[in-house]
């Protein structure tokens, strides 16, 4: 089987994950961290946000380009929470960490499998996401052999136009990709 079917055939498995790795295929770390840009957050006591799952899709092999030939990889994180209000300016909380093939990916997507926000007036806060529940970060990121990959996803609360109404989104510009 190629590399790529592979790659397509990837399964979460309870605790550290490895998505298209045989015996033979370098794999490396994927560290996901969350984070939350200042602005809107500013109106919240807490703004808990459950991640229920993460996907990334693997780039094309034979192009290089983004032209997208497999599907995406899904592992399950079991709806950790984090407060994005305690998330502000350079903290970041961990969502999850799992081995991949060594490669270049696309983009990361987190799912969200709930919000649950308080205003600082103490009112409940209506925070939804996007499309299908996920927030997507097309953000590219390469999987190095033997080294951790740190992609760190930035979202933040924007307000609608209803008091209380909030659409919770991916912030590309403050998305961030390193490796140790």
């Amino acid at each position: 089987m190629n590399r790529r079917a592979f790659l397509r055939s990837g399964v979460a498995v309870a605790g550290v994950s490895v998505a298209g790795c045989g015996s033979d295929t370098p794999t490396g770390t994927l560290a996901t961290y969350v984070s939350d840009r200042p602005g809107a957050i500013g109106d919240f006591t807490a703004c808990v946000v459950s991640l229920s799952e993460l996907r990334v899709l693997p780039a094309d092999e034979t192009t290089g380009t983004e032209e997208h030939t497999g599907s995406e990889l899904v592992f399950k994180l079991d709806d950790i929470a984090v407060n994005l209000v305690e998330l502000t300016g350079a903290t970041a909380a961990l969502a999850g960490e799992r081995k991949l093939a060594v490669g270049e990916y696309a983009y990361l997507k987190l799912g969200v499998s709930s919000v649950e926000a308080t205003l600082d007036d103490g009112e409940t806060a209506m925070v939804s996401t996007p499309g299908d529940a996920a927030l997507k970060f097309d953000h590219p990121f390469e999987i190095r052999a033997g080294e951790r990959t740190r992609f760190t996803a930035d979202f933040a609360p924007v307000p609608g136009s209803d008091r209380g109404r909030y659409l919770l989104r991916p912030v590309a510009s403050e998305t961030t990709v390193s490796y140790e």
